[in-house]
């Protein structure tokens, strides 16, 4: 399944983020009223995010109707893989641009029907860094960090999980082939935010995504 293509257009204006704030807010209003929870998926390229989404599509289309909507610079190729699961799927291209906003969002979910789904999931382009600033409207925040991207990788980005409220440490399976300690890592992350939820997972295997499903509430 091909997903459909949204362009980004940046909002102009004095305050970009406090027109992205306003806008989000928006958003959120109109997925409430529609019963729709939404979710964020933050990360860097290769942490693992699509292989995540796939495991949580696999793990409840069955109880929710989904819709997904994939950020991505240019390609359709990871929205491809999650619309085999047989959802829908939007794909948002933004060109240059590091990260999704609350307008283009707004503006992909026109071609939806929330009528029609129970459960949104955006994965947000890859970057660990500027997606934090901007908000998308949606019930939570997820922050997605791999074993691969070594030990300091939360301690190094804190504002990005001040902002989330589940956290999840993929790939596992390496960690001590890379000679990290996950629970370090859960450890970083509650100090950042203490009330964060922290999800250990193999998403190659879906490892740890009962545990992601239960720290989401759905």
């Amino acid at each position: 399944m091909k997903g459909e293509e949204v362009t980004l257009e940046i909002e102009s204006g004095m305050d970009v983020l406090e027109v992205n704030k306003q806008l989000a807010h928006k958003n959120m209003e109109l997925l409430r009223e529609h019963n729709v929870k939404a979710i964020d998926i933050m990360g860097s390229i290769g942490a693992g995010k699509t292989s995540l989404i796939e495991k949580l599509v696999q793990a409840l289309k069955h109880k929710y109707r989904i819709a997904v909507f994939k950020g991505d610079l240019t390609t359709t190729i990871d929205a491809e893989r999650i619309g085999r699961h047989g959802v829908k799927v939007v794909t948002i291209n933004t060109g240059l641009e590091c990260h999704l906003d609350a307008n283009v969002v707004a503006r992909a979910v026109e071609r939806i029907s929330l009528q029609d789904i129970d459960l949104l999931i955006i994965e947000n382009v890859g970057n660990l860094i500027c997606p934090a600033e901007f908000p998308l409207g949606t019930e939570k925040r997820v922050v997605v960090v791999s074993v691969t991207e070594g030990p300091y990788m939360v301690v190094k980005h804190p504002f990005t999980f001040m902002t989330a409220d589940v956290t999840v440490i993929n790939k596992k399976d390496l960690a001590e082939i890379m000679k990290v300690d996950t629970e370090q890592l859960k450890k970083q992350a509650k100090n950042i935010k203490p009330n964060m939820k922290v999800a250990v997972t193999n998403a190659l295997t879906g490892e740890g995504v009962e545990e992601l499903i239960k720290a989401l509430e759905l």
